[in-house]
């Protein structure tokens, strides 16, 4: 089902890439061109161009979003390190020795208000 959809993903991609290219330019664009145009101008009407570009890029997000969930299902309570097949310490047979209790990390001051410093041996 994934690579149906991937493939229905690439080819609304070059769909949508086609068409964009084939619209005319309206100039304007990164402040290029000239005429009284831009943001201010009204709206001209929908060609079948730009009606072909809304569709494709719906199907597009569409698919895009149909691709995050089947892979958030697949991925479901597997890790990666499961996939690349390492095996654990119970497997290894290894000990891995523990952290030392949380009293011993520091070394002990004279008192409790004296600053924890290490002891010179």
């Amino acid at each position: 089902m994934e690579n149906v959809v991937l493939i229905i993903h690439l080819f609304l991609a070059l769909g949508l890439i086609a068409v964009v290219l084939m619209q005319r330019s309206e100039g304007g664009g990164l402040g290029m061109g000239g005429g009284g145009g831009g943001a201010v101008a009204g709206r001209s009407a929908a060609t079948a161009l730009g009606k072909v570009t809304w569709v494709l890029a719906a199907a597009f997000i569409c698919t895009s979003i149909a691709l995050t969930v089947i892979a958030a299902q697949n991925a479901s309570g597997t890790s990666v390190i499961d996939r690349l097949g390492v095996p654990s310490r119970q497997d290894t047979g290894v000990e891995v020795p523990g952290l030392p209790a949380g009293g011993d990390l520091l070394p002990p001051g004279q008192d409790e208000n004296a600053p924890l410093v290490p002891r010179a041996d």
